[in-house]
């Protein structure tokens, strides 16, 4: 047995640990930037591992990082561990129920995202043991992907400009690679404040920052006809001013995402929407504070890393499943509407959607338990991710892992359920043999790093970085 497939099986020994650490995530299930549970528990593991860490990375207090080596190549694995409002579900089950009415739940499956990568670094840390090469493996405790993008944070600090190479996965329903790019965002709050008045017997001395919020949000109605195809913008009142309608509402506030390719484009974008907020606030005789919330980049693809990684996936076995385990997804799938061949290629290409059809039973199949056939493009998605801020910073590339059954909407609460179950176990575990293979390659393999560096020196050559918060930005938890 080969050094690399020692450490994948040394992961599959502790499997497990692994997935109780997952559970464990999965049962705090802590909000953006508040994830100080799951931060300090990933902090003793990586001590007891015998990691060196870094807490309160750029600042942040639930953001950390364990390294293991010495020397390059310095290879980061990102993890993740925050989760989602009003989406508390009981594990394992096939219909809606809350564990709290209204709390929180892991509904994009960070709870396994995180507990991979930390799996894949101690198979790494096992790997470096045995071969005796040099290099470096860091673990990086990334919070708030949710909201609060601290990898972007991170990297308006240069946080990533150490590393060679940059290896993450995420939760999905399929097995394949992450390619092409997507939209880079913005979020800003705006906080309007008027006068409180009685609404019947002074209403001329009111003046009402909800109209204000209103006002505001009809003009990014009009400006929608005047933006770019792939933009999206997208808000929600978080402060509506109360609940008494005789009251002239004295406070009011929207929380706005605006998106578009790249970022300057979104902050053209954005400027715009600040001008929609000055207006409102004009007609309405009110004032409003800007608060910058985040902002990410567009995600910048690596072919040489995607192969990489997809070496390693076509490498390992896949997941088993019991005949249980295929009803209990089918039975989730019955509670959405799925439709089409699963994975990006398959809308793509016309090759790999024969090959799709056949492998998915004509997209009939509850579980997507087949490694889908590589497909690397420039294909353009119209969400965001702070993975993209690092993929500016140093090659980057990422997979997807089946946790989810057949065509799982996104954050969700089938999602929240499978998240510590077997099939989001099997998943999980997987994807962290995947990732140590693919590190291992890079330590081991100096051609590959140099594709890899040579492919991202091209996409770069025309401008580098351009960081979409502003130096005064702090991290805020909303």
């Amino acid at each position: 047995m080969d050094h690399k497939r020692e450490a994948q099986a040394y992961i599959e020994s502790r499997g497990g640990e692994f997935a109780a650490l997952s559970h464990e995530i999965w049962g705090y299930a802590e909000l953006s930037l508040k994830e100080f549970r799951s931060a300090a528990r990933y902090v003793e593991l990586l001590r007891a591992e015998g990691f060196a860490v870094r807490s309160n990375l750029g600042g942040i207090p639930t953001a950390f990082s364990g390294a293991f080596g010495s020397g390059r190549p310095v290879i980061g694995i990102l993890g993740e561990f925050d989760a989602l409002s009003g989406l508390s579900q009981a594990a394992g089950e096939t219909s809606p129920r809350p564990l709290t009415p209204g709390g929180a739940g892991h509904g994009c499956g960070h709870n396994m995202l995180g507990a991979a990568a930390f799996a894949a670094a101690c198979g790494v840390k096992r790997y470096l043991e045995l071969s005796g090469l040099s290099g470096t493996v860091v673990f990086y405790g990334c919070p708030g992907e949710e909201g609060g993008a601290a990898k972007a944070f991170l990297a308006r600090e240069g946080v990533w400009k150490d590393l060679d190479a940059a290896l993450s996965w995420h939760p999905g329903d399929t097995n394949e690679i992450t390619t092409g790019t997507n939209n880079s965002c913005t979020q800003v709050l705006y906080e309007f404040t008027g006068v409180a008045a009685h609404a019947a017997g002074d209403p001329e001395h009111g003046r009402s920052a909800l109209d204000a919020v209103e006002l505001m949000n009809i003009g990014v109605q009009f400006l929608r006809e005047h933006m770019k195809d792939e933009a999206r913008i997208h808000y929600a009142i978080v402060d509506g001013g109360g609940l008494s309608p005789n009251v002239v509402q004295p406070t009011a506030s929207v929380l706005y995402m605006v998106r578009s390719r790249d970022v300057p484009d979104t902050l053209a974008l954005q400027a715009r929407v600040d001008k929609i907020a000055e207006g409102a606030a004009l007609m309405t005789e009110t004032s409003f504070r800007r608060v910058f919330v985040d902002g990410t980049a567009n995600t910048l693809p690596n072919p040489p890393l995607e192969k990489c990684l997809y070496e390693n996936m076509k490498a390992l076995p896949l997941p088993e499943y019991t005949p249980e385990e295929r009803a209990y997804a089918e039975a989730l799938r019955q509670t959405y509407v799925s439709e089409g061949l699963p994975g990006l290629g398959a809308k793509k290409d016309a090759a790999i959607a024969s090959a799709v059809e056949k492998l998915s039973d004509g997209g009939k199949k509850a579980l997507n338990d087949f490694l889908l056939p590589y497909y690397s493009g420039e294909d353009f998605t119209p969400g965001s991710t702070d993975v993209g801020d690092v993929s500016w910073l140093t090659p980057t590339a990422q997979f997807t892992a089946l946790c989810f059954p057949a065509g799982a909407p996104g954050h969700s609460w089938q999602n929240v359920s499978c998240g510590a179950s077997s099939v989001g176990d099997k998943g999980m575990l997987w994807a962290a043999s995947v990732l140590c293979g693919a590190a291992a390659d890079l330590l081991r393999d100096p051609a590959i790093l140099a594709a890899a560096k040579e492919d991202f020196a091209r996409r770069t050559e025309k401008h580098g970085y351009i960081c979409p918060i502003p130096p005064e930005a702090v991290p805020l938890a909303i």
